[in-house]
Parts: structure tokens; C-alpha cells; sequence
């Protein structure tokens, strides 16, 4: 298992949790990678193979407010530089932005943004980095490099932009219709445990979820479009608006392995209302960053005006230990909360399911 100056990698920490007590609930019998991932009397399995979640650490969440979207972007990842080099140690970097479509700017991930990430490595990594999407979108991946601006990044940076739609990938299963076990095709670049995962983030509302960050940008990213299939519909299983959604309960099942390294949220210009692709803009000026994803996702969810413990998916991965989401132990770095609190209208269809105001 990779450490980092002696410690684990949060995501080898939840491979670990979620392989190691698959393991166990088999009957003591590991199957391929999962096997030695939970070792003897760790704490974060249980002998009965469930999980024991260790309290979570109090997290630091970066919050920068300012008039040039690149520059905030860059002085949130500042305010953690060290934490964020030690972190990212030898391995290779993926940042995956969000174009959930590629012909709506106010929907995807700004270009700048990914810039002020760059600045921000560059100095610091001279490794090639990679930025992949897996779009939606029929069009694919590179149209919306295309549309949004991306192409220069290659001659700006020592950047490769791929479509990860494009690699190869891995059967994992989710819950399907009927609440059926149902195979599905995971993207083997969000599996590969010497990749460091940057989620670059849209400050977004949505359809089934409420919000959608850094967290979902990865675990929507992770399943294959492949063109004539998109198997990430398979996350969805039906399509209903309802605090119930099995969409909360696939994102928790594929995030005790699959999981960003560092979360960075563009939130220049917010999206709000019908999310995640039809909604209208927000002023907000706003970037954000952390190593803990789920704190970072947690706070931004507040500050859009939502309540977070009352997300299914969030709440449920901080129950689990994934993460702090308990806003007292959030340690805020940069611009006060209170001067940045909003009140996001959400997707219409969820108002009533979640007792929200339009």
C-alpha cells in the first residue's frame, strides 16, 4: 500500500476499508489486489467484516474570494502547499475536470481553472500531467476541449489531454433495477493506485443529489461511455427524483474505491436551479480546495444553502469515516464562511422530495 512520508494515502486507506471487509464478509477469503489490504486487527474493519470508522480528522478547507478565477484557484491550493507536495510524493497526476456536456461553458470545469492548478504544480512537478475527461456527451471528450478551450494547455504546460472514455477498463458491480447486483465497466484509470487524482471540480446543483462537487465529479466520471453504451446511467438505475435515489448508495460503494487525492472546486461562476446542465448562473467568485474531499464538498454544500447531513451520499460517507463532515471540525483557511454564504435555488423536481424552498 503506497504512504506517503510514512502515512497511507487516503484512498489505499478506503481501498483498504472497502476490499478488506468484502474479504471478510466472503467468508475470511480475499480475492485478487483485495488480499492483504486488511490487515490483522486493523482498525478499520471490524471481525464481523463490517466497518468500524475511525473519527475522522478535523480537515482544512481552503476558501478564496476574489475578481480572476486562475489567481484564486492558485491561492487556494497556496494555503496547503506543503500538505498537497507531500501528499502527491513520486506518483503520476490526473486532474479530471467536469464536462458532463460539451456545449454549455457554465456547466463544465473553466479552462482558468485548471490553469491555476497548473501554476500551482508546475514549479513542483516536472512529470507529465495528464488531464482526461469521460464526457456524456455524443460529441465526446475532445469536443469539449475543443469548446472550452483546453486545446492550448498541451503547449502551455507539460500537459497531455486524453478522453478516458478511450482506456481501458475493469467490471465492478452497483445496484441496479430491481436493487439488482449489476456489472459495471470502471474506467482502470481511477483504479490505478500510483495515480493521483485531482478533482477540478464545477460548483453545481443537481437533479437527483442536490449538489454536485468534487466527489461526484469522480464517481460519475469513473464508470465507461464507450459511445454506444454510457454505463454511467447504470449509477442511476431509475431515474427518480427522491431522497432515495440509489445514486447516493452507488457513489458510497464506489468511493471506498475509487476517490480523489486533493478536491478543487470552480465556483468563479456557480451554477444553480436545474443542475447539473441546465441551470442559471451564480456571482460567486469563489475557489476552494482540500485534501479531504468530503470536508471540502461538506462546506461548499453549506455555502450554497443547502443542509449537507440531509444529502444521502455525503452524509453516509461521513458516517462511514471517509471523511469530515462535521462543519465544527472544519478548519477554514482563507475568507470567512459567513462573507460567502449563499442561498442556491435547487433543481426544481427535488423542492418537494427535500422539503426545500424554490
Amino acid at each position: 500500500m503506497a504512504r506517503v512520508n510514512g502515512h497511507l494515502n487516503r484512498r489505499d486507506v478506503l481501498k483498504g476499508l472497502g476490499l478488506g471487509a468484502l474479504g471478510l464478509g466472503l467468508g475470511g477469503k480475499c480475492f485478487g489486489p483485495a488480499a492483504g489490504y486488511a490487515a490483522p486487527g486493523s482498525p478499520w474493519v471490524k471481525k464481523n467484516g463490517l466497518f468500524k470508522p475511525a473519527p475522522a480528522r478535523p480537515a482544512k478547507v481552503c476558501l478564496v474570494r476574489g475578481d480572476d478565477r486562475r489567481e484564486i484557484v492558485y491561492q487556494a491550493l497556496k494555503k496547503i502547499e506543503d500538505e498537497v507536495l507531500t501528499s502527491i510524493g513520486d506518483k503520476k497526476i490526473l486532474i479530471k475536470p467536469n464536462f458532463v456536456v460539451t456545449t454549455r461553458q457554465l456547466a463544465a470545469t473553466h479552462v482558468d481553472a485548471i490553469r491555476g492548478i497548473l501554476d500551482f504544480l508546475a514549479p513542483h512537478h516536472k512529470k507529465q500531467i495528464i488531464v482526461g475527461e469521460s464526457t456524456i456527451s455524443r460529441q465526446g471528450t475532445f469536443h469539449g476541449f475543443e469548446n472550452y478551450g483546453y486545446m492550448p494547455l498541451e503547449q502551455e504546460y507539460n500537459v497531455k489531454l486524453i478522453d478516458l472514455n478511450a482506456q481501458s477498463w475493469q467490471y465492478r458491480y452497483v445496484f441496479g433495477q430491481g436493487h439488482r447486483p449489476t456489472p459495471i465497466r470502471i474506467i482502470s484509470t481511477f483504479l490505478d493506485p500510483d495515480l493521483y487524482i485531482i478533482s477540478a471540480a464545477k460548483m453545481k446543483t443537481h437533479d437527483r443529489v442536490v449538489t454536485t462537487l468534487s466527489l461526484k465529479n469522480i464517481l460519475l466520471g469513473s464508470p465507461l461511455n464507450d459511445g454506444k453504451t454510457n454505463d454511467k446511467r447504470l449509477m442511476h438505475s431509475m431515474y427518480n427524483f427522491s431522497r432515495e435515489s440509489v445514486l447516493n448508495y452507488n457513489m458510497f460503494h464506489l468511493a471506498q474505491e475509487i476517490y480523489p487525492d486533493l478536491g478543487v472546486i470552480d465556483g468563479f461562476e456557480a451554477m444553480e436551479g436545474n443542475g447539473p446542465t441546465g441551470g442559471t448562473p451564480v456571482d460567486t467568485r469563489l475557489a476552494m480546495a482540500s485534501l479531504d474531499p468530503l470536508a471540502l464538498d461538506t462546506l461548499a454544500t453549506k455555502l450554497m444553502g443547502f443542509d449537507p447531513s440531509r444529502i444521502m451520499y455525503l452524509a453516509g460517507m461521513a458516517e462511514a469515516g471517509m471523511g469530515q463532515g462535521d462543519l465544527s471540525k472544519i478548519e477554514v483557511l482563507g475568507a470567512p464562511p459567513e462573507q460567502c454564504q449563499f442561498h442556491f435555488k435547487a433543481h426544481r423536481k427535488l423542492i418537494e422530495p427535500y422539503g426545500l424552498t424554490s
